[in-house]
């Protein structure tokens, strides 16, 4: 079954295409990484898909999100989680961690006054509070939490309604490499079940050995995209960032150094 189709999407911002006519397809359960050098696009292809950025409106683009053209918006974000640094400054409130997770379940900042949580949202925040090791911590205000800690409970808000897809954008990133190893960890208990992970980074160490698939993105476009045995190598790493790259490997987990 389809996850995601992108198909020649351009996005321009202050006049300079970001994206050049880039086609990109997911099957539901596919595990991928995306890599490639500051300003190839990894994350505008991944703000595409998740419908917070729109490309020009040109007759042969197309967006197909798990089978669908439409979307609410509302109903999208019960469908994907994505986890973003980004988005840091925008979660880094006065709300609790609890109140963040829970508020996930209704596509919402923290909650208002128009807002009626059922006892069984709280537990089920609870539980995915518990999954990222940070139950102990819900009644701390997410202003409060270090940089790791926020990630945990972002990921637990992603997870909360059970999405289909997961994007997860340099989720790692600001964090120390103890703290990588149990973030990935964690990211690999959420890609259970069919679900369909899709993730950019610019640590090698961060892709799981559970995917199998690598896209390099350069200058706004896909250079290249396959297994991970054929594309994660020195050559093609030398080529995507124009020095000599060197890699090495140890139990499904990659370096690279230059």
């Amino acid at each position: 079954m389809e996850a995601v189709t992108i198909e020649h999407a351009n996005v321009r911002r202050d006049g300079k295409l970001i994206l050049t006519d880039v086609s990109f397809h997911a099957e539901k359960g596919e595990k991928i990484a995306i890599i490639g050098p500051n300003g190839a696009g990894k994350s505008t292809l991944i703000d595409v898909i998740d419908r917070r950025v729109y490309p020009l409106a040109k007759d042969e683009y197309r967006s197909s999100i798990l089978g669908e053209e439409r979307w609410m918006v509302s109903d999208l974000r019960k469908r994907i989680g994505h986890v973003s640094p980004g988005t840091d400054e925008f979660y880094r409130t006065s709300y609790t961690a609890r109140e963040i997770v829970a508020s996930g379940l209704y596509a919402s900042l923290g909650f208002d006054f128009h807002h009626s949580i059922a006892e069984e949202d709280w537990e089920r925040a609870d539980e995915e509070l518990r999954k990222v090791s940070m139950y102990t911590h819900k009644d701390r205000t997410m202003n409060t939490l270090s940089t790791g800690e926020m990630r945990r409970v972002l990921l637990a808000r992603a997870a909360i309604t059970d999405p289909d897809i997961l994007l997860l954008d340099e989720a790692s990133s600001g964090l120390d490499f103890p703290s990588r190893a149990d973030l990935r960890d964690t990211i690999s208990s959420y890609i259970t079940k069919g679900r369909t992970l899709i993730m950019v980074t610019h640590e090698l160490s961060e892709i799981l050995p559970e995917i199998s698939r690598i896209i390099l993105m350069k200058d706004g476009m896909i250079a290249m995209d396959g297994e991970k045995k054929d594309v994660l190598t020195e050559k093609n790493l030398s080529s995507l960032y124009s020095r000599e790259v060197h890699l090495a490997e140890a139990d499904g987990i990659y370096t690279a150094f230059c």
